[in-house]
């Protein structure tokens, strides 16, 4: 069962809606131009459209026979806040704003993926396609579920693609469990007693409080989490001071936390609290620490991703899926959709080796070849499972 003739044949057509998304990139719950261009297509191709779900967010459904079963297939839609430095002619025409994470195929796929099955229609039961805002950093996922997105739209699964530079074209990767981290920030404010450098004794460094707090945070992970788990502790600035011969009266320190776990992430929130804590009364400083909780850990359930690489195998071929992938430090806010509806996110091959393009880079696109891989993993996922309804 490898990619599907009809995918091919229609990738083009698909390439071409990419390309027009990339050209206009949008922000965060600015998502306007591409959510008409979506319901569009989706209305023309009879599904029904529900607009409004996290501001920009959609849903297109399509529905055949009188099968409960459901399936829910998610992609993102938004850009990021940076120029872009390509030169072709789908370049971004927004300046600030550029497709550098391959939400514009996503979204690509997921349209194709709706052609295909608006065609075929070669399944019992609900297909709900997800169009999702503000992946990047705006919890749109969360937006709509708050919205009430699986009230409206109930899913016995859901099911995510994203693109991965450096694994080969045509290959799809994933793991069962922990794919992708929490990605969560703090702050440290630290408020002492300045005074003439000349003098320390009568003050109260927060200089050296806060390098005695950054060189601490680094125990965390080294003394305080089992070897084998994956968890990153990364201080990004520390701001303090004006002048040679000044110490300064605050500091500030701020940076992030990645942890693959409910419980380590747990952990490494209560150990920066109690180092913080143990350096007010070190250096007799006040300290005033806040933390930011991000997305929470993208967590495949293990029958869902055991369930996708199969289909993956069908249509990309045995030798060319793994689902020993290792899980990545980044974070992914399909995370909330997998809180609450079992299901899996696959990686399917960008192409290149380990000097591909990155994600996040100026200079990233996205390989239209990948599309029909993509699509054709899309429409087996949903023939398959309705007709299956593989155990959770």
């Amino acid at each position: 069962m490898p990619v599907l003739p009809r995918a091919l044949e229609i990738q083009g057509e698909i390439a071409a809606i990419r390309r027009d998304i990339h050209a206009h990139p949008e922000l965060a719950y600015e998502e306007n131009r591409t959510s008409d261009i979506v319901a569009a297509r989706l209305q023309e191709w009879g599904l029904e459209v529900t607009r409004g779900l996290g501001k920009t967010g959609l849903v297109g459904t399509l529905r055949k026979g009188n099968s409960v079963r459901s399936i829910g297939l998610r992609a993102d839609m938004d850009a990021l806040p940076m120029d872009e430095t390509n030169d072709f002619a789908h370049r971004s025409q927004n300046a600030g704003r550029m497709h550098a994470c391959g939400h514009d195929g996503h979204t690509a796929m997921l349209l194709g993926a709706a052609k295909v099955l608006s065609e075929t229609r070669d399944f019992e039961g609900a297909v709900h396609f997800i169009f999702q805002p503000a992946e990047e950093g705006g919890g749109g996922a969360r937006a709509m579920i708050e919205d009430g997105l699986f009230e409206k739209f109930p899913c016995d699964a859901v099911f995510a693609i994203h693109n991965k530079p450096g694994v080969p074209l045509g290959h799809i990767v994933t793991k069962p469990g922990p794919l992708l981290a929490a990605a969560d920030r703090w702050d440290i404010r630290i408020t002492g007693k300045g005074g003439h450098a000349a003098h320390p004794h009568a003050t109260f460094d927060p200089m050296v409080a806060g390098a005695s707090i950054v060189m601490s945070l680094q125990t965390i992970v080294s003394r305080n989490i089992d070897p084998i788990d994956s968890t990153v502790v990364t201080v990004g600035f520390f701001k303090a001071g004006s002048a040679y011969n000044v110490i300064p009266g605050d500091a500030h320190i701020g940076g992030t936390t990645r942890t693959t776990t409910p419980e380590n992430r747990a952990l490494v929130r209560r150990r920066i609290e109690e180092i913080c804590e143990g350096a007010e009364k070190m250096y007799g400083v006040r300290i005033a620490l806040e933390h930011k909780p991000g997305y929470p850990p993208t967590v495949n359930n293990a029958a869902r991703a055991r369930f996708a690489i199969d289909v993956a195998a069908g249509v990309c071929g045995e030798g060319n899926v793994r689902d020993n992938v290792r899980a990545s430090m980044g974070a992914e806010d399909f995370s909330y959709m997998l809180e609450k509806v079992p299901g899996a996110m696959v990686w399917l091959g960008n192409g290149g080796d380990r000097d591909a393009v990155s994600l996040h880079n100026s200079r990233y696109d996205f390989n239209d070849m990948a599309i029909p891989f993509g699509v054709s993993f899309f429409v087996r996922t949903v023939e398959r499972f309705l007709s299956e309804q593989p155990t959770a």
